[in-house]
């Protein structure tokens, strides 16, 4: 059982086929912004579920050190990730308005 649930490849929505005839994608349309909202979404909830784990942990009403830690690092990988995907979002749009028309 994982409690914090680490497996984050079962999440992931599936890629559409690019190989198909004509190169386009699958019959399913998922919006860009529909895909950052929920991963947007799901960094809240880790950073909610580390501060709760933490104030269980200092109020006494849990003491597994060990589960408050691994929640606050995943809080932390995924709040990372989240910027330096955000640093990429910013660079792209950057190199988009610089390009001449």
């Amino acid at each position: 059982m994982d409690p914090l649930n680490l497996n984050p490849v079962s999440s992931l929505p599936s890629l559409p086929d690019l190989g198909q005839a004509g190169g386009e994608p699958a019959a399913e349309n998922t919006n860009f912004s529909d895909i950052l909202k929920q991963a947007l979404q799901e960094v809240d909830a880790a950073q909610h579920t580390a501060e709760q784990e933490v104030r269980n942990l200092m109020t006494g009403e849990s003491t597994d050190m060990h589960t408050a830690i691994l929640a606050v690092q995943k809080a932390d990988v995924s709040f990372q990730m989240m910027m330096a995907v955000r640093g990429k979002l910013i660079d792209a749009y950057r190199t988009v308005m610089q390009m001449q028309m």
